[in-house]
């Protein structure tokens, strides 16, 4: 038989077992919207429980969904009732003396901290899906709100102002994160990534504890900056001011909740130990300073608090006036930071649980606490990691725990509050100090430093602009520096070179995989992202690259004949990504070379398939389903070829 004929015969069989590159399903542009539209604002398909459902059962569904409450609360009972009732004491008990603390922090009147620790845990526990988390003000929304506002308005020259703007801003800030709920928007907060939180809260941090010095050391004449440099040169341009009687009882305080504190991490079983030191610190510094008054000695004390529950104050936002666009950044930054941290602590806590988190319902509670709370005299609350992990360890079954925090702070604001006109600020400073401490994760940025050394750079440099530029300056250097890592992403993407696993049909990266050979007379690329009008440019002057570099390699009697190119991680091609092939397709045919595309995926077949219904430059035989495919069906035709030239 015919040695030629065999070899055609056997050709035409390997023919026979290549798949074809088949595109998706026709479907309507109006279609293809509409479920690009369902991917990105409903990936959890949030109306999937109301299909097949009579119109009661959807009503039913529909009040539950906006309002937690409803799902949980028929099914409530004593015996949940008691854990709720032990945690939400316990949480009170910390939450109290926090609140006073972040207020001040803020520069605001303390009173408003404990007004923040009433009203928005009702409105949370009504719409948060969370059982853990346990709402009220935050040290590092306190210090962002307070150091903004500041640059414009002084807390002491005109402290009704500030108060207006504070509130203000926190309604913005509800207004935005509701916004973001409402409009399934909370990807926006996924550009704050983990590495650029971790040096951020421990820029704050340090930035918090450093301001304490002020109430540490007994300065009256502190300065107004937030920046590392400022304050450590206030604290010894002012070291004439020094109180020993205020540092002396600010160590004591300092050593005895940092000591509370470590037991509580070594036993969590003593979590309550941790969490009641703070009021046990505020009870006993309090009877101290009025038993000797030592008012009288040195040490500052709170002075006199306003008895009652939260007034009204609607009447204080301002909606428009020279201070609105400072109102509305503070309120934007507040709102971000404060919801980045709510949503991470609740599914944090619903991991360890088991039970989820719907991530825009909390952004819509959230939201909506805030702006309440700006009604009712409250500032930017938000759930707090510190309480949380107290709620968590108290045993804490539903927002309940919220209700009994809340009922326990309205009993304090009614009836205690004379009991706080002795407290010194020195406590106070003491307590902030211990809580923003734990804000400095030294093993996540390990290991950071050990998995990706941009990401280090990036929290770092929100670590650094914390502390030498500014709070929001920090925050806005490590956002652009993440955003350009990103871009860098999309506008080079990696491409890299495949070869074949010896006795085997897979195609690897060479440079990963050393046991891996090149194929004679083939390039394979692998393109490892979406094509679009940003990388064209990278990606044909590397294709190029790769070409000239591949024809310096080879021998004569290999020359290059194919340019396959993997694409199975291209999810994405527009128009100009089609150019790009049209000009890489007449590029090598002045080479000689053919372009071979693998496994283009269903966006991408669709359109290049509508291109080539009007140019014709992508032929069937120049698409396969794998590598694999490609190099035995082209080698195939390669060497019929040879035989039918040199018969």
């Amino acid at each position: 038989m015919d040695p030629n004929a065999t070899q055609h015969s056997h050709c035409l069989e390997m023919a026979m077992e290549v798949h074809q590159v088949v595109p998706p399903p026709h479907k309507t542009t109006l279609h293809k919207l509409k479920a690009r539209l369902k991917e990105t604002f409903f990936p959890d398909d949030p109306l999937r429980q109301f299909k097949g459902q009579p119109l009661k059962t959807k009503l039913t569904l529909g009040a539950q969904y906006f309002f937690p409450i409803l799902q949980w609360g028929p099914k409530y009972s004593l015996k949940l009732f008691k854990s709720d009732l032990v945690s939400g004491l316990t949480i009170a008990s910390l939450a109290i003396p926090q609140g006073i603390s972040y207020a001040k922090l803020a520069n605001l009147p303390p009173i408003v901290g404990l007004y923040s620790s009433f009203v928005p845990p009702l409105v949370y526990a009504v719409l948060g899906s969370s059982r853990d988390l346990a709402v009220g003000p935050v040290s590092i929304a306190s210090l962002v709100m307070g150091s903004m506002l500041r640059q414009e308005v002084s807390p002491t020259a005109d402290p009704v102002l500030f108060l207006q703007l504070a509130f203000s801003s926190t309604f913005f800030a509800g207004l935005f994160q509701a916004s973001l709920g409402i409009l399934r928007l909370g990807f926006i907060i996924d550009f704050l990534s983990k590495a650029i939180l971790i040096g951020f809260m421990a820029g704050a941090a340090i930035i918090v504890s450093l301001q304490q010095l002020k109430s540490l050391l007994g300065i009256t004449d502190f300065t107004n900056q937030m920046g590392l440099i400022p304050v450590m040169t206030s604290v010894f341009h002012s070291i004439h001011e020094w109180s020993w009687q205020t540092i002396l009882t600010g160590i004591c305080f300092l050593v005895l909740l940092l000591l509370a504190r470590h037991v509580s991490i070594k036993r969590p079983k003593l979590f309550w130990v941790s969490a009641g030191a703070p009021l046990f610190c505020v009870i006993i510094s309090t009877l101290l300073v009025f038993a000797i008054k030592a008012q009288n000695h040195g040490i500052s004390v709170i002075g006199k608090l306003q008895q009652g529950i939260n007034p009204p104050s609607w009447n204080m936002l301002c909606f428009h006036g020279t201070h609105l666009g400072l109102v509305m950044k503070t309120g934007l930054i507040t709102g971000i930071l404060s919801l980045t941290e709510g949503i991470a602590v609740g599914r944090t806590f619903a991991a360890l649980k088991n039970y989820k988190v719907d991530g825009n319902k909390e952004m819509m509670a959230i939201g909506f606490m805030n702006m309440v709370g700006s009604s009712t005299s409250c500032y930017v609350t938000t759930g707090a990691f510190s309480r949380s992990a107290v709620n968590n360890n108290a045993g804490a079954k539903t927002a309940v725990s919220n209700v009994v925090m809340s009922v326990t702070v309205m009993v304090t604001l009614l009836f205690l509050m004379p009991l706080f006109q002795y407290t010194p600020n020195v406590v106070l400073g003491a307590i902030i100090v211990t809580a923003v401490i734990g804000l400095i994760d030294l093993p996540a940025a390990y290991n950071i430093w050990k998995i990706d050394k941009f990401d280090f750079l990036v929290m770092l440099s929100a670590f650094m602009g914390v502390l030498f530029i500014s709070v929001q300056g920090g925050l806005a250097l490590a956002v652009g520096l993440s955003t350009f890592k990103i871009l860098m992403q999309i506008t080079r993407p990696k491409t890299v070179m495949l070869g074949k696993i010896p006795g085997t049909e897979i195609y690897r990266n060479l440079h990963q995989y050393k046991e891996a050979v090149r194929v004679p007379g083939f390039l394979i690329l692998s393109i490892e992202a979406p094509i679009n009008f940003a990388n064209i440019t990278y990606l044909n002057e590397r294709t190029l690259r790769w070409i000239e570099e591949e024809e310096d390699n080879i021998k004569e009697q290999f020359s290059l004949r194919f340019l396959i190119l993997e694409m199975s991680a291209v999810s994405a091609i527009d128009t100009s990504g089609i150019s790009l092939f049209k000009e890489l397709k007449a590029t090598l045919e002045k080479k000689s070379v053919e372009l071979v595309l693998v496994n283009p995926l269903a966006e991408v077949i669709e359109k290049l398939k509508k291109v080539d219904e009007a140019t014709d430059f992508i032929q069937a035989d120049s698409l396969f389903l794998t590598v694999g495919e490609a190099i035995a069906s082209l080698s195939s035709t390669m060497k019929a070829q040879s035989s039918t030239f040199h018969g």
